[in-house]
């Protein structure tokens, strides 16, 4: 009888596993982000550490098109109110945290326990949030290639932004830069404007309103601006991204705007040494 139940008891653990996505992924870092900005100008990224075959730890953020720095730094300064703004139960960072626990204690990168097409679960203490986009970047980022190790010591998002508002534009430019394992993954360039009926650059561009398509000859300016971005990311140190004397980068194909990220990006880094 005995034999039986423990028999019985090792056949229920063995099906209950079966519910739970296994981490096929070898030891490394991983990372991943959303393709686009989310209707809140919020673009999420992960950051996925394997050891020994399991999730030993991970990195939940987000990267704004509103010209600010990363999401928990907002929730730190209050930028991000969920409690007040929105009747909460907690913050953004203590939810997450929260959802980040379950995955590292069940190791269950498949989780599908939603409750309704928002992405909400019942399933995870302390989180009310939206969870599936979590979950779906995290499978992304164990499909992916683990990310090299790189130059940089420190990992994490650096923002900086410029001392003051351009005297002819009235704009103020800022980048924000991911490290994740010593490598630059992902350069947000952005700018806010000193004019407050106005939204950031970014946005104001892909609305149409910063007018540079019109005249542009290489395109609008986010199309140029993220040539600079890619160019940052490939080059991983931006002072090796060489500027002429008038700020443009000429070496950069697409792009003939003053390239104020590759500075802003140079100061930013000095963080990460």
């Amino acid at each position: 009888m005995r034999r039986t139940i423990a028999i019985t008891a090792i056949l229920c653990l063995a099906l209950a596993s079966l519910g739970f996505g296994q981490v096929k992924a070898k030891d490394g870092i991983y990372f991943a982000m959303d393709s686009d900005f989310g209707s809140s100008g919020w673009k999420d990224e992960v950051v996925v550490t394997v050891k020994g075959g399991k999730i030993a730890a991970v990195a939940w953020n987000g990267v704004s098109n509103a010209g600010v720095a990363d999401k928990l730094t907002a929730v730190a300064k209050g930028g991000y109110p969920m409690v007040k703004a929105g009747n909460a139960k907690a913050e953004w960072n203590v939810q997450a945290k929260a959802v980040i626990d379950y995955l590292v204690s069940t190791q269950d990168v498949g989780f599908n326990k939603y409750k309704d097409a928002e992405g909400r679960t019942d399933a995870i203490s302390g989180a009310t949030i939206h969870v599936k986009g979590f979950f779906d970047l995290v499978g992304k980022a164990l499909a992916s290639a683990p990310v090299p190790k790189g130059m940089y010591k420190k990992d994490g998002w650096y923002f900086y932004e410029s001392a003051d508002f351009d005297k002819s534009s009235g704009w103020k430019d800022s980048v924000l830069v991911t490290v994740v394992n010593g490598t630059v993954v992902d350069v947000l360039w952005n700018g806010t404007s000193k004019d407050k009926a106005k939204k950031s650059k970014l946005v104001e561009d892909l609305a149409g309103r910063y007018g540079m398509e019109k005249q542009a000859k290489k395109g609008a300016w986010n199309v140029q601006a993220k040539a600079i971005q890619d160019a940052i990311v490939k080059a991983q140190d931006p002072a090796k991204v060489i500027l002429k004397a008038d700020g443009t980068a000429d070496a950069v194909s697409g792009a003939s705007i003053h390239a104020t990220a590759v500075t802003l990006a140079v100061e930013a880094l000095k963080a990460a040494r």
